[in-house]
Formats: structure tokens, sequence, C-alpha cells
């Protein structure tokens, strides 16, 4: 179908998105012909209470990421006649929420997948969480003495738990620890790579680079560990080339970079045994298969060859027994399962002006001259015609403010204006150079189309990094988009928006969608599953959304069952969260409508109902509860 090709599900959606005959969405989790249709889990979600936005997660397709992951690199590794093995780790920064770290735990377990920690809430998270003797845990980040007691609490307990030094000063506190304890530490170090990461996060490496030891440094730290009579203590070594490296020469260059640490620490008499190769691994956003930021010119069965491969030949060339191999790949596991459902419930459009023609009694002459610009008896060309627009516009505004302007003139010419740039916009462009003033008029003139929810909330990465993630109407898919869009969400920031679209040649400035016709519409913004859960924030108070999590069924009539719903933020939860108290407000509250009814402001039945009103507001969700106009109508018949 055309909608496919137009909001690329075939390119980022690696074919498990389709629409069907009635133009609705449906995901195939396992790649097995089983198909989910969108719409039927939002209306159960529905009749089950919950209402949009809430968070979709496809656990099937969780637990075939982490197999794939392992299943690539087992069958690279037995390619390539690599001599260790694959013993990933998945970092809980990347999605902390217990049902992931739970499902990818199990998922992973007859791979001995372990978890990677860079905090200690997170390694007590893992501590608990963590299965199997093999399966590894790796520490990372900034480490003081309890974060390091905490870790040697993992070994006395049977695990293996690495930790990764960051900085001389933790070794310090390491080796301290260890004899106070008398635990044998698991350590790794963490290399400060010369090669540079590429992308949004190109500054993880690098000399500048926040974490890591330069090579002065791990000569330091090796002797420090010699003169503790520690050598034996030393296992892994680590590096992280940047989240979402989007250039498999980039990760290619970085891996064998590490490998020459890695066989240097062998050759000087440490054990070793492990090469950590970081995260990085990308997600294909916008489908282009391209070095693209939000992109990757690579798959992930390539990652795992060129890793496997490139680490094997530097081993072999220096004479060094091949490590096992880990890699702490987070958002290539979790960012497909998850997807944020969001309802369109209101529009802004240029063109309601433009259909409601003013008519001064009296016009103006800079009315007059955007009356004739639209008629354009003369023939003037597209560039020339939106110059003489623009300047009557400025006109009409500065006449308007030294008052030599009414409304009704000033309205005329606003209407006038966008009827020009409405008509240039189209216009067929015959030489096919589009000027660059009139390249973004369709962005210009694109409606906006009010969705309920927080861009701060549920896609912060939008926001602050413009993270490129593919957004499609949900249903309606088997019928022609005319309108195009901008989204805005309800928070009274101005920043609450997403104006930037994937797009195969470069990003868009609007999205094609469908008019809205007073019933429900759904859109989702796909591939949210990393980071987007936890870096929320609570801006204007809109707390976290509802969350629906969907399995495979075959003996279920529409082939799907909700395993479990978690509802999102009531407003008590958030203003609670904030330091005040929801029952103290309720409290004031009927202090002041008790003032008011004594002053006679307010009769007392009025009021205890409009306490009731406060308090059962309390017990709500943050979000705007819509009403449909033709829903509303078949209640009544």
């Amino acid at each position: 179908m055309q909608s496919e090709e137009l909001y690329g599900f075939p390119r980022w959606g690696s074919g498990l998105f389709k629409s069907d005959e009635d133009g609705r969405l449906s995901v195939e989790p396992l790649a097995d012909g089983r198909r989910i249709c969108i719409k039927d889990v939002i209306e159960e979600a529905e009749g089950m209470g919950l209402r949009a936005p809430f968070v979709i997660r496809f656990q099937d397709l969780l637990r075939k990421r982490v197999h794939e992951l392992n299943q690539l690199f087992q069958q690279a590794i037995a390619e390539e006649d690599y001599e260790g093995r694959y013993r990933g780790v998945f970092p809980i920064k990347v999605n902390q929420l217990r049902e992931v770290v739970e499902e990818i735990i199990d998922a992973g377990e007859e791979f001995t997948y372990g978890l990677e920690a860079g905090s200690k809430p997170e390694l007590m998270i893992a501590l608990a969480m963590h299965e199997g003797p093999d399966a590894l845990i790796v520490c990372n980040g900034y480490k003081d003495p309890d974060y390091i007691r905490l870790a040697l609490l993992g070994r006395k307990l049977g695990k293996k738990v690495v930790l990764v030094v960051e900085q001389l000063t933790e070794l310090d506190h390491i080796i301290a620890a260890a004899r106070e304890t008398g635990v044998d530490p698991l350590i790794g170090f963490r290399a400060k790579l010369s090669t540079r990461g590429e992308g949004k996060w190109a500054t993880s490496t690098g000399d500048n680079a926040k974490f890591g030891l330069n090579t002065a440094e791990i000569l330091l730290a090796a002797k420090k560990l010699r003169k503790a009579k520690l050598t034996d203590s030393l296992r892994l070594l680590h590096f992280h080339i940047g989240s979402q490296v989007p250039n498999i020469l980039t990760i290619k260059n970085a891996v064998v970079e590490a490998s020459r640490f890695y066989c240097q620490l062998v050759k000087m008499g440490f054990p070793m045994g492990i090469l950590d190769v970081g995260g990085g691994l990308g997600i294909d956003y916008d489908g282009s298969r391209t070095n693209f930021e939000s992109s990757m010119n690579y798959s992930m069965a390539e990652y795992a060859r060129d890793v496997v491969a490139n680490i094997r030949d530097i081993c072999i060339g220096e004479n060094v027994a091949m490590p096992d191999i880990t890699s702490e790949s987070g958002r290539a596991v979790v960012a497909p399962h998850s997807m944020l459902v969001v309802e369109v419930f209101e529009r802004i459009s240029k063109r309601e002006s433009l259909s409601a023609k003013q008519n001064p009694k009296k016009k103006h002459k800079v009315v007059k001259d955007l009356e004739a610009l639209v008629k354009n008896p003369t023939g003037l060309g597209r560039l020339e015609r939106y110059h003489d627009a623009m300047q009557r516009k400025g006109e009409a505004f500065s006449l308007f403010n030294l008052g030599y302007l009414d409304l009704e003139n000033r309205a005329a010419a606003e209407a006038l204006f966008w009827q020009v740039c409405e008509d240039i916009a189209a216009e067929p462009n015959e030489k096919g150079y589009v000027p660059e003033e009139l390249h973004d008029l369709t962005a210009k003139l694109a409606d906006q189309y009010v969705c309920n929810f927080s861009v701060f909330q549920s896609l912060l990465d939008h926001w602050a990094l413009r993270q490129l993630f593919p957004i499609a109407p949900l249903h309606r898919l088997n019928e022609r988009p005319t309108v195009n869009a901008t989204l805005v969400d309800i928070t009274c920031d101005s920043d609450g928006k997403i104006d930037a679209f994937i797009d195969l040649e470069d990003t868009s400035r609007h999205l094609p969608l469908h008019p809205l016709n007073g019933e429900p519409y759904y859109l989702g913004v796909f591939l949210t599953g990393a980071y987007q859960d936890i870096m929320g924030d609570l801006h204007n108070l809109f707390g976290r959304v509802n969350e629906v999590h969907v399995f495979l069924e075959d003996d279920e009539e529409n082939g799907f069952y909700i395993e479990e719903t978690l509802e999102g933020s009531r407003i008590r939860d958030v203003i609670n969260g904030v330091q005040y108290s929801h029952t103290d407000l309720a409290r004031r509250i009927k202090k002041l409508i008790d003032r008011a009814t004594k002053k006679d402001q307010i009769k007392p039945r009025e009021g205890i109902r409009w306490l009731e009103f406060y308090e059962q507001l309390l017990e709500s969700k943050t979000y705007l509860s819509i009403a449909h106009p033709k829903k509303r109508q078949r209640r009544k018949k």
C-alpha cells in the first residue's frame, strides 16, 4: 500500500509493521506471520479503563531482540573460528523499569546474558535481579566506597561482578575495600581511546571524554595493582565509543585500538580474559541505512561480525589468546519493543482564516494590494509574489501599530497574505530549483495537530537532542492523507512540539496526516523503548502515561492478550512528588470554601459539590479527558 511507503514502515520497521485492508496498522513481533492489530490493543485497553496517551510494549519483540543479539554473536564466533565466547550485558540505564529488566533477564538466561549498572541504585537492582553464576555484572560510572562495597557483596554472593575503573582514585578505593573485606575483586580498566566517536554522542571518547583512563593512567593503574598484589584481579578492558554510532567504520577503528590495549595488558602479565566493547550499536530510526545520526549504515549481524573479526585478527597478530567478548548494547535491544500512542483532539489551522474571508467596509490600500497579489493579473513569478506579499504584510503590521489600520483591515491583510502563500505553494515548480525562501512555505502553512501528551515526559530526546522518531497514524491508512501537520503537546511551553520528521532525503518539517472527523484519531510514535521511559520530566506536572504489556496468543480471537497494565500518574501522585500534600491542599480548599460560604458567596450544598469535585480530580489522571462529538451523539440515541 502507498501509505506503508509514505510512512516508511518497510524501512525503519524491518518488515514488522503492515496495514490491513481496513487501513489499520498491525505488528508482527516475532516475524513469523502472527500479527497484532494495534487498534485492537487500543480498544481493549480502553475497555479496561485506560485512555491514551499510553505506552504499548510488545514483550515478544523485546525477547526476540535479546535472542537475536546473542545468536548473531554466536553465529559470528562460529563463522570466524573465534576461540572466545560472547557474554553480553544489558545496561540498566537504558530502561530501568522492572517489567523490562525482568523480561530481558528471562529471555537472556540461556545465553548467560548479564547486566550493567552505572550507579548504586542500578547496582542494587542488578544484584537482586541477576541470575546465573556465569553471567556478568559490569559496574560502570563514578564510584564511592559504598558503591565498591556493594559490588564486593556481589562477589561474596558468588556473582561475577566486575568493577570498571573510570578514574584513578577509584582504584585506590577498590584496593582499600578489598583489604578491609578480604574479598578478591574483579577489576576492569576503561580505556580513553583516541578514536573519535560519531553522531550525537561523539564526545563519549577522546581526550576530553568524561570517563576513562588515558595511556599514562593505565600504566599507573597497572603499577598500583602490582603493588597491592592484585595482579590477578584485572580481567577486563572496557571502552565506550558513544551511543547510537551511525558509522560502522567508527566502531571498527575503536575495536582495533581497544584490542591493542588489551593485548598489551596481557603481555604485561595480567590475566585479563574479557574485552568489553561497550555500547553504540544503533537503531535505524529513519530507515535510510546511512551514517546520518538518526540512522546506521550497518546491520546488527554486520556489527557482530566486525567486532569478532577485528578482535580475532589483532589477537592472532599479537599472539594473544582471544578474549571473551562483552557488549553493552541497550538501545538496540529495547528501542523497538515499545511505542507511544497519542490521540489528536484538535487542530490549529491557518486555513480557517483563509476560509473566513474578511471584507472591511472601507478597504485600506495595503489590503487592496494584497488582493491584487492573490489575483496576480500580471503573472508575477513565485518568488517575486512572495517578496511582495511579505512587504505588504510588514506594512500592514506597522500601520496597525501606528494606529492607521483598524482590526478588520489587519485581519483581511493577514488572511490575504496566507492566501498568497497557499497559492504559491500549490503552483507547480517548472524549473525544478526551489529558492530557499520558498522551500519552507509548506511547513509554514502546515496545520498544528494538538495531541494529548507531553514531549518532555514521553519524548525528551526529541526536545533535548532533536532525535527523530518514526511517527504514523495507526488507522485510516487506506485513506489519502490530505493535511500537512506538525504535532504540538498540551504543555504550556512553546518547545512542546514535534516539527521534525523522518524523510529519506532529509528531515521533513511536516507529516502528512488525515483530516479530523470527530472520531478518535490515534498516532503511534515508534522505537521509543530506549531512555524515553526513564528520562522524562514533570513539566506542567504531567506524569507517567498508562502502559499496556502485550503478548502473542494463538488461542485468543484477535491473536494477543494484555498481560499487564500499569496506570499512569494521578494528580495526587505528581503533587506529592513536588513536596505538596494532596490531603493538605484539600483541607486548604475546604477552608476557602467554608469562608466563602460564610460570606454567602457560595451556597452550602454548592460548596460541598465543589469540594467533592476538587477531591475527585486529585484521584484522576494528569492528562486531558477527551470527549468526542460523534461518541456523545451515539450515547444520546
